[in-house]
């Protein structure tokens, strides 16, 4: 019976009977996190997985995921053959040739779908602070995307999010029990204490309901009867109930036999308690399984044939502090020679004084088996560790390098800084461009990631000068990037300079290459010219070289290949299941959509993104989105949540010296200002910019029409004249007919009345994206009312109005509809009336567009990540809003762009 917890069972009984119920239970040790997964486990009403994290295990990449899964993973067969190839192959089941620790992710959460269609299923993990990093990974990025299915997920952990980082999920916090709880629980283990004892230990336990179960165990026989002496285990006041706890263990397990100490010792530096390895072990330390016996007596293990099990984890702490080194030492040896090649690695380098490089290469092997399931956490544990043990300086140097590399892959920025700072000092003798080279890239990524753009260029550009032809490249690649990214500095563009200046001239790759580092200097010297096209084949390129291409079409205005270009790096990035390059091409992808006028497909790529930003750890493409979404919300003249993106967007720039999200927060003010008629605010606005440390955003040509309109409309259009010259440069360079439309439209804005019609008629006789167009017949229907041309203008207007109802952008539907009442015709409808997509959420909108493609929920989750189940609930969701009964009905109402 559990005392005193009847709101906290209440929270626990919630959480299993809800749908997707995702619940963290956290407190101090020894507080009852355990009794609440025990609670839970007894009042689950189906299946029920669990695991208990084991530090010792907490470098073995999902070493947990595996005990999680292990009596259920006969159904991976179910899952699509990428995710299952994927979870296998993590878990050292199946061979596999890259692995990514997101994809794994998504295939536990397939997995535990599809178990749930059999019964409802519950996952306890407890101890979750000690989980291998891999593990807890693919174990958060599940259970966040949990939404309907009957699938609970109850996790334990001690107190302090940085021991299990859980952002966004429910918590239960475990405080001590009250007088009267803890009273009960004391009456109840030891009712044959005389009240004055229980009053003493009440004191002693301070409502620590382990405290309250173990202390009583401590006593002597003297003090059991009632002696008034101070209690054997009373530290006094300051003291951490725990660590008498503690303490008490330890006492326990210094009396047991030295064969019993010997099992225990070789039970905590095992991870998973395997009879068959203990067995072999303790032999080897002349003991047997039998003598784990007065252990069992005692009440510190239960061993069963699954294995064995310490009664609570600061058991397992008491064997490790009451054994010497020498003990320590002789298991770790025992248990080398009978484990696995992994835990093989790790005993040896456990009782490894000084350099070996048998035991280096061991660790440098288990490093590589980890990169190919996907555990680069461990990957970067192991080659640290490697690095250590090197005999060779340069190998400990190369090691170290891989160390920071793979705990940069991981998102372990710490970790990374303190591996490459030692590389860094040791690095004297290297000859190896490779490495200086991975030296530099690291510590530019960790700059980067840091918020300091530009010292990140420079140190690319060091390693320029040691890396190899493709090395090279990438490095470029990166510095333009980096250069651009940053907010306006004095170093900038001779920054851009030196990069182009590196980059070698040539065809195929190098000419890629120097397009790019030529495109981001032209850009930081403001100069309005455009780079040639890149015409090779993309298909052979590395994929950051692919992105930088694909993202440098907004500079040409070639929006037709950036949207073919960034679709198809996304439907790459799903179809190799590579999530953690997806963010990047949906940040990409989301802006071709926006600048080709599909808003809605943009709405729902933002919002697929920043979800999966945020859950892989990519915060500078977190922030971007973030900014994209408050330019979207600007246009659709949502102000309460475009404020509240453009906040976030606006702490993402100002918190580290990057640049998109910040700028496209503010083209969202812009554009939402514009919308609703406040032209001196755009002025405003757009004239700071031009001052400010955003100033040489691309993005800023874009609007510059936005800056021209506005000064047309509040009557001084010569304040307009030289942005009017800057986007004609720009725009006649590109040739393409969307800026030219565009050009021709603030043209006609500015023109005098006997030109001003052939310009509009000039920019709607060039094909543009949707949205300028309906811009354009906006304020061509204005001109034409305004000449008193009535019915013409009502043709115009009423276009524009549809355009901007499928756009959902209010604002401007509204301005059109106004016009139309001028015009002496009222709209037949209201704004967004009888378009029925405009009521599905982002989410509902992806899953209805692939289902009309005929696609499965299987098949539409996998593309999605999300589960079948997750799809169903969608379209369950989306059909009464559409009208519809059935996918057959789809086809007529959702058009497949």
């Amino acid at each position: 019976m559990l005392y005193g917890r009847q709101v906290e069972q209440a929270r626990v009984d919630e959480a299993l009977h809800r749908a997707a119920g995702v619940l963290v239970v956290r407190g101090e040790p020894g507080i009852g996190k355990s009794a609440m997964l025990e609670y839970a486990a007894a009042r689950a009403p189906g299946r029920v997985l669990r695991v208990t994290g084991v530090e010792s295990e907490a470098e073995l990449p999902f070493a947990a995921l595996r005990l999680l899964l292990r009596p259920v993973l006969d159904r991976a067969a179910a899952l699509p053959p990428q995710q299952a190839e994927a979870l296998l192959g993590a878990l050292g089941l199946d061979s596999v040739s890259r692995g990514d620790r997101f994809l794994v992710g998504l295939a536990t959460l397939n997995l535990l779908v599809e178990l749930s269609a059999d019964e409802p299923l519950l996952c306890l993990v407890d101890d979750a602070q000690w989980l291998d990093s891999e593990s807890a990974d693919a174990l958060l990025f599940a259970a966040r995307r949990l939404y309907a299915e009957p699938v609970a997920v109850l996790f334990a952990a001690r107190e302090g999010g940085g021991a299990f980082p859980t952002r966004g999920l429910p918590e239960l916090r475990l405080d001590r029990l009250d007088a009267e709880a803890a009273g009960h629980l004391l009456a109840e283990q030891a009712a044959d204490l005389p009240l004055a004892v229980r009053d003493q230990l009440l004191v002693e336990a301070q409502g620590n309901p382990l405290a309250l179960i173990e202390l009583p165990r401590m006593l002597a026989s003297e003090e059991r009867a009632g002696a008034f002496t101070p209690l054997a285990f009373s530290l006094g006041p300051a003291e951490p109930v725990t660590d008498r706890v503690l303490a008490g263990f330890r006492d326990r397990v210094a009396a047991l036999s030295a064969a019993t100490r010997s099992c225990l010792l070789a039970a905590a530096l095992d991870d998973r308690g395997e009879l068959k390895v203990l067995a072999a072990a303790v032999g080897s330390l002349g003991a047997s399984l039998a003598d784990f016996a007065e252990a069992e007596r005692a009440g510190l293990v239960r061993v069963s044939v699954a294995g064995v099990v310490f009664h609570h984890p600061l058991v397992r702490t008491a064997v490790l502090l009451a054994c010497d080194i020498a003990a320590r030492m002789a298991a770790h040896r025992a248990l080398a020679e009978a484990v696995d090649d992994d835990r093989r690695a790790w005993h040896l380098a456990a009782v490894t004084l000084q350099p070996d490089e048998a035991v280096a290469g061991e660790l440098e092997s288990l490093a590589l088996r980890a990169r190919r399931r996907g555990g680069q956490a461990t990957v970067s544990a192991a080659y640290a560790r490697a690095a250590e043990l090197s005999a060779d300086p340069a190998d400990a140097v190369r090691r170290w390098t891989a160390a920071a590399g793979a705990a940069a892959e991981a998102g372990l920025s710490r970790r990374a800084g303190e591996a490459i700072g030692t590389a860094l000092r040791h690095a004297g003798p290297v000859r190896d461009g490779s490495v200086l080279a991975e030296i530099s890239r690291v510590r530019a990524r960790l700059a980067f990631d840091a918020g300091r753009p530009l010292e990140a260029t420079r140190l690319l550009h060091e390693g320029v000068e040691a890396a190899d032809h493709g090395a090279r490249l990438s490095l470029l690649t990166l510095a333009g990037f980096y250069t651009w990214t940053s907010a306006a500095h004095p170093d900038q563009v001779a920054l851009a300079r030196r990069t182009e200046e590196l980059t070698p001239d040539g065809g195929g790759l190098a000419g890629a290459v120097h397009a790019i580092s030529r495109g981001f200097r032209m850009i930081l010297e403001d100069d309005t010219g455009t780079v040639p096209t890149f015409h090779g084949e993309l298909g052979a390129m590395p994929f950051e070289l692919r992105m930088m291409i694909t993202y440098h079409a907004i500079v040409r205005a070639e929006h037709e290949g950036m949207l073919a270009g960034a679709t198809a790096l996304v439907e790459e990035c799903r179809a190799e299941g590579r999530l953690g390059r997806l963010p990047q091409a949906m940040t990409i992808l989301a802006i071709a959509q926006l600048i080709d006028g599909h808003h809605r497909a943009a709405r729902a790529t933002v919002a697929e993104g920043q979800a999966l930003a945020t859950d892989v750890g990519q915060p500078f493409w977190s922030g971007y989105l973030t900014g994209v979404r408050a330019w979207l919300c600007g246009v659709a003249g949502a102000e309460e949540e475009h404020h509240e993106a453009a906040t976030e967007a606006v702490r993402h720039a100002d918190d580290r010296s990057w640049l998109p999200a910040g700028t496209w927060a503010e083209y969202g003010r812009v554009i939402l200002d514009l919308g609703l008629g406040r032209y001196e605010a755009v002025l405003d606005r757009l004239d700071r910019v031009a001052e400010g440390g955003a100033r040489h955003a691309f993005v800023w040509r874009y609007a510059w029409p936005d800056y021209i309109e506005a000064a047309a409309r509040v009557g001084t259009p010569q304040r307009a004249d030289g942005v009017l010259r800057r986007y004609a440069d720009w725009a006649e360079g590109t040739g393409q007919p969307g800026p030219l439309a565009v050009l021709h439209r603030a043209r006609a804005l500015l023109a005098p009345d006997e030109q001003a019609e052939n310009l509009y008629e000039r920019a709607l006789a060039l094909s543009g994206q949707a949205f300028e167009q309906a811009r354009t017949r906006l304020v061509f229907g204005e001109w034409l009312r305004r000449h008193q041309r009535r019915a013409e203008a009502r043709v115009q207007l009423e276009a524009a109005m549809d355009a901007f109802d499928q756009l959902d952008a209010a604002p401007w539907s509204a301005r059109a509809a106004a016009e139309l009442r001028a015009a002496g015709a009222a709209p037949a409808r209201d704004a967004r009336a009888g378009d029925p997509l405009a009521a599905l959420t982002p989410q509902e909108l992806q899953v209805v567009r692939l289902a009309v493609t005929g696609a499965s929920n299987r098949e539409i989750g996998a593309q999605l990540f999300l589960s079948p189940r997750t799809v169903a609930y969608h379209l369950y969701k989306a059909f009464p809003k559409l009208g519809v009964s059935s996918r057959g009905e789809l086809a007529r109402l959702v058009p497949l762009t």
